[in-house]
């Protein structure tokens, strides 16, 4: 193994002890007020989807938007040192975020879908319909919703 895998899974078996530490099931839905990534490593360790996770990263890169269908916003957040998630930010509901560029920090609220590759941050925005819990992002003090 490579270095940098064994200390993601040294980092990430810490993790889950301290959750244990703490009492919490980490087979359930997670939601954090702060630090994303105790949440979405946990996620992604286990493979869950589907979860409300609240928290900030820095871009680490910013890909071109999405056109097909819905149009979405594209970059990859930074969340902890070995993990990123991939924010696709529906631009069809809220505004995009301007003049994103690599190393600015974003605050997130939405839900978190597991992949391979870290994972994706989606309904990072209010629903007009009511039937799913409103996401948002916050970049240089604003709110896009």
């Amino acid at each position: 193994m490579t270095n940098k895998k064994n200390i993601l899974i040294a980092a990430l078996a810490i993790v889950i002890y301290l959750l244990a530490q703490k009492g919490e099931k980490i087979s359930e839905p997670l939601s954090t007020p702060a630090g994303s990534e105790n949440a979405i490593v946990t996620a992604f360790v286990n493979e869950q989807s589907d979860l409300q996770i609240r928290g900030r990263g820095v871009v680490k890169k910013v890909l071109p938007d999405d056109t097909k269908g819905l149009k979405h916003q594209k970059f990859i957040l930074q969340v902890s040192p070995g993990q990123t998630v991939l924010v696709a930010h529906n631009i069809d509901l809220a505004d995009r975020l301007p003049g994103l560029k690599k190393g600015d920090t974003v605050g997130f609220y939405g839900e978190y879908e597991w992949s391979s590759q870290g994972g994706v941050m989606h309904w990072t925005h209010h629903d007009p319909s009511g039937r799913h819990i409103d996401g948002w992002l916050k970049y240089n003090g604003k709110k896009y919703q």
